[in-house]
């Protein structure tokens, strides 16, 4: 483990919680069900494994962000992968759970107050990342409600955020995008996510 991870009682939490959010999770397809074996093996290096100093890969999260009226995605436009993409990113030693780090960088990223998280991922995916020189992002992929008459606001990560109908996304676009659509208009389908009274 490198000295430079401080193992705080938070990661032990994070790292507990993502562990426990995996086992007990349904995945969504063939390829997020090899992800999530692929990342349970991987939790097994302990809370290490939810920090970007983990080479052998970490673990991340990510958020496909609907409208009030589920008709469009928002998506932004990655400051240094000039791709559009979902939102998300890091665990930090101060997220305590997945879907609290999924929704923090979710209102960081977009600027939108009021956003609402299903807790239940709806895909998994593992990709190359150059962190450490070259590393893996097991990204756990959740979907967010936005609030009627949200605006979103550009961090300083992206070039750009825009709604689009799921029928029209733009390009370029990371794959792993497209993955998200499906599953996550279907949560919405089911009514797990609606807008506060």
């Amino acid at each position: 483990m490198p000295d430079t991870v401080p193992i705080t009682e938070t990661l032990v939490d994070l790292h507990a919680d993502a562990t426990a959010v995996l086992t007990g999770w349904t995945p969504t397809s063939p390829a997020a069900a090899a992800a999530r074996e692929r990342t349970l093996a991987l939790l097994a290096a302990g809370p290490v494994a939810m920090t970007r100093e983990h080479r052998p890969g970490h673990l991340t999260a990510s958020v496909l962000i609907v409208d009030a009226d589920g008709d469009r995605l928002l998506l932004c436009l990655h400051g240094k992968f000039k791709q559009w993409v979902q939102l998300g990113g890091h665990c930090e030693l101060t997220d305590r759970s997945l879907v609290g780090a999924a929704l923090r960088e979710a209102t960081e990223e977009s600027g939108i107050a009021g956003l609402r998280i299903d807790p239940v991922p709806i895909d998994l995916d593992i990709h190359p990342v150059p962190c450490q020189g070259g590393s893996f992002h097991h990204d756990v992929r959740f979907v967010v409600l936005a609030p009627a008459g949200a605006v979103e606001r550009v961090s300083a990560e992206s070039d750009a955020l825009g709604w689009f109908p799921a029928d029209g996304l733009p390009t370029p676009r990371l794959g792993g995008v497209d993955q998200l659509v499906a599953p996550g208009l279907a949560t919405l389908r089911r009514g797990l996510l609606r807008p506060a009274p």
